[in-house]
């Protein structure tokens, strides 16, 4: 008999880190080819095993295994790097429906977070490491047999990686997510993600960030051209659906390129004015729900 750490009873959360750079693949797809970021003082090279780099939808049990941890903590329990759940209550929380197709990309999901192979000087814990590692050690699906012979799936089994682990038990930095998050596509969700650990509050107290838009395309960890990114970035802001945040895309004067703002090269070689994204978090009527901590003004990194 397993010992479940099922059902999820508290809101879906996930570590700082995770949120604010792009650590997966903005892919429903395989996506076969390595992910690098390299920007100021953080660096992460991501390389994918045979059946690809773990993707934005693999995340999901990453993000429902933290918010296991996370709850644990607050309760007072004591924690261990290993956890048991059912498919059920993981499908229940992120939206996916309980067929059989959802159980077959289950068990490719487990197979891609265990493959894929992270290296990043992001420290942990207070600790940092050399080498690479993978989301999960260990993810182990349980069958039982009907007296049928049919194979029914009683439990999943994962060890989160030890650079994970750390990260939540003693950072704490582990912040709530909104509801409307599983519904969302690859590029809302790291929107949301981004705004959601790195907007500051301003003079005004409302929280904000104001970023380049190269740099922001190179936080989202998206693939295609800059010129390709801008316009997704503003039919998103056209259809304002990034929960609790408002997005816009603010262009400068056309000599005005720096090369913290460069001008947006278009898919014939022309330049366009550089463009700033902006991002808002809405005024609240309700008090936001507490996290395990206030997040940190930046990732530590070596």
């Amino acid at each position: 008999m397993f010992q479940l750490d099922s059902p999820l009873t508290a809101e879906i959360r996930g570590e700082r880190s995770l949120m604010a750079f792009p650590f997966f693949a903005l892919s429903k797809n395989a996506w076969m080819k390595p992910l690098t970021y390299d920007h100021a003082t953080v660096s992460i090279e991501v390389r994918p095993s045979a059946s690809g780099v773990a993707t934005i939808y693999d995340k999901e049990i990453v993000l429902y295994i933290a918010s296991l941890m996370a709850a644990k903590i607050e309760a007072g329990e004591d924690v261990a790097q290993d956890f048991v759940f059912t498919a059920h209550d993981l499908f229940s929380v992120t939206g996916a429906n309980h067929s059989a197709r959802s159980y077959g990309r289950l068990s490719e999901a487990l197979e891609r977070l265990q493959g894929t192979q992270i290296k990043t000087n992001i420290e942990a814990g207070g600790e940092g490491e050399e080498g690479f590692f993978s989301w999960l050690s260990e993810a182990r699906l349980h069958y039982s047999r009907t007296k049928t012979g049919e194979r029914r799936l009683k439990a999943v089994k994962v060890r989160l990686c030890d650079w994970l682990f750390r990260a939540i038990l003693r950072d704490r930095q582990v912040l709530d997510y909104a509801a409307a998050y599983f519904q969302l596509g690859p590029i809302e969700r790291r929107i949301y993600e981004v705004a959601r650990s790195t907007c500051e509050d301003g003079p005004d107290g409302v929280a904000r960030l104001e970023i380049d838009l190269a740099t922001f395309r190179l936080q989202i960890g998206y693939q295609n051209p800059l010129s390709n990114f801008r316009a997704a970035l503003k039919q998103i802001a056209g259809t304002d659906t990034i929960p609790d945040y408002d997005i816009a895309l603010i262009e400068t004067a056309a000599d005005a390129e720096t090369p913290e703002k460069p001008a947006v090269k278009t898919g014939r070689g022309r330049k366009t004015a550089p463009v700033s994204v902006v991002i808002s978090r809405r005024v609240r009527t309700e008090p936001e729900s507490p996290a395990l901590a206030t997040p940190a003004d930046s990732a530590d990194a070596k």
